[in-house]
Order: structure tokens, then C-alpha cells, then sequence
């Protein structure tokens, strides 16, 4: 569009920034300014005005000239800037989880929730995630160049005091998986282990112990449903038939009440659904917009991918390659989860459509962890 005749620095950025991926996620984020409208609505009439009808499209507003001026401001950063956030992020995420223990906040029995008085109410495992994939792809690269082919030699690689080891990363995870199953907040754990055993596998972990680990999470799987009595009761109600007055049965109505092209004035099964902004954001497209309208959202969340999984095959820094390929398994794991619930495709679980539901914790962590992939993507093509 432009002819590059100077070399300032936002002049640099436009040429040099990956468009394709920034104009995806603006526009991810103009749809979730516009199901604000309907899913304020809905909300409007469920809580008799407890929140205006333009309560959560102010709301986005604000997260969205948040959260883009975060993405654009982070994607003009260099490798080392990107590790210093990264670092910071999650330094003080994990403080701030460690805090949920001693200074719980509850919300749908869950204790995942950390409040600064008289500030704000955050999710630290949601604003965890961009410092988690960074740093992840930051050891493996790590331990990559100091092992070589023998990385995965766990007999020499696992516990070394005087030199990097898979120990020194495995215990802070432990740690942090164990607060998520205490808080219990299954689906985050769940969503970490899936992004965790994606990147591994692409570093070339051996196929023996891939199978290891997968019959390992089903085993700790079954012995969680056993000593977990709402996660027995999530499943015996995904296997059971149908509940009509539940979240995923009145999901479903409204989705069906949709149709193809949306239900328009008849649109009112949605008011009755609670956390339709954030959990089933779905069901309130269906029914507004129709199934056209969410097989077109689906498709564009799978554009994203896609496109991150194509990056990440082009990089020449192993780093920022599986950082991007992390970033598309942390996204789409995110989605699967999100969509499938809503689809009863699998037990319900709490779990945000990445920059579509409402959320301030949620879809600041994704701006912040896509503009850290923005500048990987473009340090690496250009630098």
C-alpha cells in the first residue's frame, strides 16, 4: 500500500508485521464487540437490569483499546524484551496463584480467583498463559543446545543441580498444576497439560513416551472422577439424558431456536442462560445470528490456527517456532474445550472462547500472548 522511505521505527513495524495475523485478530475482536450487544441484552432481562443492555459492549470497549494497544505495543518489541515480560508475567502470575491459596476468592465453587481490593478481580492461570508458552519454548530451546540429540535422555537430563535439567521446569509446573487441581479448576489444568504435550511432542519427544504420558493423564483422569464428586457428577450428567433446564440445555435450545439465520425478535431462550457472555457466547451467536453466522466464527477461528501452525513451520529460529506452535495449541485446545461444552460434546466446563466471550482476564492474556508472537514472527523474518 505503502512505499517504505524511512526507517522509523513504526515504519519498520508496519512493513515488517505479520498482517495476515493482525487483521485476524482485529477482527476476532470486532465480533466480540458486537455479540456484547446481544449478549448484554440477554443478560439485561435475566438479572431484571441488574447490568445495563450496554453494559458488556462498554466493557469491551475498554478491553479492546486495552488489549490492542498491548497486542501492537508488545509486537514492536525485540527477543529480549519479549523474555523479560514473559519472565515478569510469569513471576508474578504464579505469586498471585500461590495467593489464591491463602487469600481465596470463590466464584461457581472455584477458588481460582485473586482480588486486589478496591482494584480489580483477576484470574492469575488466565493471565499466566503468554509468559507459560514463551518461557516453555525458551527451555525446551535451551535445553535443546546444551543436550542435543540427547534431550530426552532423562536419565541425564531430568535432575541436575549444577546445570539445566527438565527438573528445574517440572517442579514449578507441578506446582502450579497441583493449585488448579486443588482450586479445582480441571479444564485450565487440562488446557496447560494439552499445550504442554503439543510442544513437547513437536521438540521430538520419542513416541514410547508419548504413550506414556497419554496413559498417564487417562489414568490420573479416572482416579480424579472417583475423588472429585463434581467432576463424577459432570460426567454421569454428559452421559445421562439431557437436562432442559441446565446451562448446556438451554444452550442448546437456543441454538436450535436459531436456526440457520437467527431467530431475530423471536431471539429469548438466551435470557435464560447464565454466563451466556462468557462460557456459552455460542449459544447467543445461534440464536441471534443463526448457524451460518457460527460456522463462519468457527472458520475463523480456524483461519487462526491454521495460520499460526503455517508460521510456525516457516520460522528459522526453533525459539519462536515453538512458541508460535504453542500459541496455536494454547488457542485451539482453548476453543475445542469452549465449543465442545456448548455442543455437549464433552462435560461442561468453564472455559472462554479466546477473544469472543466477555472477560477482562481472558482476553487481555490472549492480546498480550498474540502480540508477543507478532514480534517473534517478525524479529525472526526480518532480523
Amino acid at each position: 500500500m505503502f512505499k517504505r522511505t524511512e526507517e522509523s521505527r513504526l515504519t519498520s513495524w508496519y512493513f515488517e508485521v505479520d498482517k495476515h495475523l493482525l487483521l485476524l485478530v482485529l477482527l476476532m475482536i470486532l465480533v466480540a464487540i458486537i455479540i456484547a450487544i446481544s449478549s448484554g441484552s440477554a443478560n439485561f432481562v435475566r438479572t431484571a437490569g441488574k447490568v445495563e443492555w450496554y453494559g458488556f459492549f462498554v466493557r469491551m470497549i475498554k478491553f479492546s483499546v486495552v488489549g490492542i494497544a498491548t497486542m501492537i505495543g508488545v509486537s514492536m518489541a525485540s527477543r529480549k524484551t519479549i523474555l523479560n515480560i514473559s519472565w515478569i508475567d510469569l513471576i508474578v502470575c504464579f505469586i498471585l496463584l500461590l495467593g489464591t491459596l491463602v487469600f481465596p476468592h470463590t466464584i461457581n465453587m472455584s477458588r481460582r480467583w485473586f482480588v486486589l481490593p478496591g482494584v480489580l478481580r483477576i484470574m492469575p492461570s488466565d493471565l499466566m498463559k503468554p509468559g507459560f508458552v514463551i518461557i516453555t519454548a525458551w527451555f525446551f530451546d535451551k535445553m535443546k543446545s546444551i543436550y542435543g540429540k540427547d534431550v530426552f535422555d532423562f536419565k541425564r537430563t531430568l535432575f541436575q543441580l549444577k546445570t539445566w535439567s527438565w527438573g528445574w521446569y517440572l517442579i514449578p509446573f507441578a506446582i502450579v498444576l497441583g493449585i488448579l487441581y486443588w482450586h479445582p479448576d480441571l479444564g485450565t489444568m487440562g488446557l496447560y497439560l494439552a499445550t504442554f504435550g503439543t510442544m513437547l511432542l513437536l521438540a521430538g519427544l520419542p513416541m514410547r513416551w508419548v504413550l506414556s504420558l497419554a496413559g498417564a493423564g487417562i489414568g490420573f483422569g479416572f482416579l480424579t472422577v472417583l475423588i472429585k464428586p463434581h467432576a463424577l457428577a459432570r460426567l454421569l450428567s454428559f452421559l445421562g439424558p439431557i437436562d432442559p433446564t441446565s446451562q448446556v440445555g438451554i444452550g442448546l435450545r437456543a441454538i436450535r431456536n436459531g436456526g440457520l439465520f437467527g431467530a431475530g425478535d423471536k431471539a429469548d431462550i438466551v435470557e435464560h442462560l447464565a454466563m451466556a457472555e462468557s462460557d456459552f457466547v455460542l449459544s447467543v451467536i445461534s440464536e441471534n445470528f443463526g448457524a451460518i453466522a457460527s460456522c463462519g466464527l468457527i472458520f475463523l477461528l480456524l483461519v487462526v490456527v491454521v495460520h499460526l501452525i503455517n508460521q510456525s513451520k516457516s520460522l528459522r529460529d526453533e525459539f519462536a517456532s515453538s512458541a508460535v506452535a504453542g500459541t496455536a495449541a494454547m488457542f485451539g485446545f482453548q476453543c475445542c474445550i469452549n465449543l465442545a461444552s456448548t455442543l455437549r460434546l464433552m462435560p461442561a466446563k468453564g472455559m472462554t472462547l479466546p477473544f469472543i466471550s466477555h472477560g477482562g482476564s481472558s482476553f487481555v492474556c490472549y492480546c498480550l500472548l498474540f502480540g508477543m508472537v507478532l514480534a517473534l514472527i517478525r524479529e525472526d523474518k526480518w532480523k
